[in-house]
């Protein structure tokens, strides 16, 4: 998903002097238009969640919402001609978001009905292969579109997903039946449900043990309020987290960009270029390796669907080699601003595989407990800013 890139650069592109192909925005200005762009990024995956859940089915829209987002990026690499490109292509990011998000991760959450530990760990995987695409997203569209052009690097993000809505494309077959349109899908019964939980289509609570036979079974009305109120209760203090962490894309960037020194010299440059090259070469290859493996068991199943894969990682080490090249090529270094943000995804790529084991294991609390452990450490971490 090419949202958390450009989520990061939009602030950077519209505050940018007009000689840094940027906009020249005030910051003031520049934060309202990501503020909107922000809300209704968030907003939007309700009405494509009720769409794939009466129309489309969650495959279909995964793949619409992909080619919208595709058709944004490209939309946005031809802002120098007219700026309603840009305009034009945040509104189709936002809407392609809107099918893409929660569908996808619908789909996620239906491959794990009968275990919470294994969906917990599911979709901390699942939460790390999302940031392993911010990570290079960020790294390689950023450095582009910093060093090279704004519009370059919105071409380029939407060319990755491209490939990744071929990718998924190719490869849905995979999923079964999970995704597919609601006349074609089988009802689905979701992993807390246990017997007398559900009702039948008469109303009549289902006490057998095997509710696959049942017809139509249907959570009790009951327990639907008990959950929405939890629902409702987690998405009141959602807003808090949110509200902090899309502060990173906003006013951290700004101050990445304008109050940090980014020029360094001698020592602190050959430092500097070389943790970035182990923080980019490093998990790349990890993510190779992991794909490698994936080829093998997949390739003879869904040889399209590897090869647009194969193919973006190609020009993936394509560009990171020649970015790695370039910085080694001069004396000095200016950190990108966009570089900041890049962190945030490493620190949950090297963290996910630990925290999904941990998940698995009896050490794993409930969903509850890990949603304050996390605001309270949110929390922390802007009391040290502050």
């Amino acid at each position: 998903n090419t949202l958390f890139p450009v989520s990061n650069w939009v602030i950077l592109f519209l505050t940018a002097s007009i000689m840094e192909n940027g906009w020249a925005w005030e910051r003031q200005d520049a934060l309202i238009l990501y503020g909107w762009y922000i809300g209704l990024v968030y907003i939007t995956p309700i009405f494509g969640g009720l769409i794939a859940d009466k129309f489309l089915g969650y495959r279909r829209a995964v793949v619409v919402g992909a080619l919208i987002m595709t058709l944004g990026h490209a939309s946005m690499a031809l802002e120098g001609f007219t700026n309603v490109f840009f305009y034009l292509g945040l509104l189709l990011l936002i809407l392609g978001n809107g099918l893409f998000k929660p569908n996808i991760s619908s789909i996620v959450g239906q491959l794990y009905k009968t275990d919470d530990k294994e969906k917990d760990a599911g979709y901390t995987i699942f939460y790390m292969g999302i940031n392993a695409g911010a990570f290079l997203g960020i790294l390689l569209c950023g450095y582009i579109g910093e060093k090279v052009g704004w519009h370059w690097g919105f071409g380029l993000a939407g060319i990755f997903m491209f490939f990744g809505m071929l990718q998924f494309y190719f490869a849905q077959k995979i999923f079964g039946k999970i995704g597919l349109t609601p006349k074609k899908a089988d009802d689905y019964v979701d992993d807390h449900t246990i017997k007398g939980e559900v009702e039948d289509n008469t109303g009549k609570p289902i006490l057998e043990d095997n509710l696959e036979n049942s017809v139509k079974p249907e959570p009790a009305a009951k327990v639907k309020k008990d959950r929405i109120i939890v629902i409702s209760v987690f998405a009141f203090f959602t807003i808090f987290f949110w509200w902090a962490f899309e502060q990173a894309g906003g006013s951290m960037t700004i101050f990445a960009a304008d109050y940090t020194d980014r020029d360094l010299l001698g020592g602190e440059a050959i430092t500097f270029k070389i943790i970035n090259a182990f923080i980019t070469v490093i998990p790349l290859m990890v993510i190779t390796w992991v794909l490698l493996m994936l080829f093998k068991q997949t390739f003879g199943r869904y040889a399209k669907s590897n090869i647009f894969l194969g193919t973006s990682f190609v020009i993936i080490w394509g560009i990171v080699i020649w970015m790695l090249y370039n910085e080694f090529q001069v004396d000095t270094a200016e950190v990108p601003a966009s570089w900041f943000s890049v962190l945030n995804s490493l620190f949950i790529i090297l963290f996910a595989p630990v925290f999904s084991k941990i998940w698995e294991s009896r050490f794993n609390p409930s969903g509850p407990v890990k949603f304050g452990i996390g605001l309270i450490l949110l929390g922390i971490g802007f009391a040290s800013l502050a």
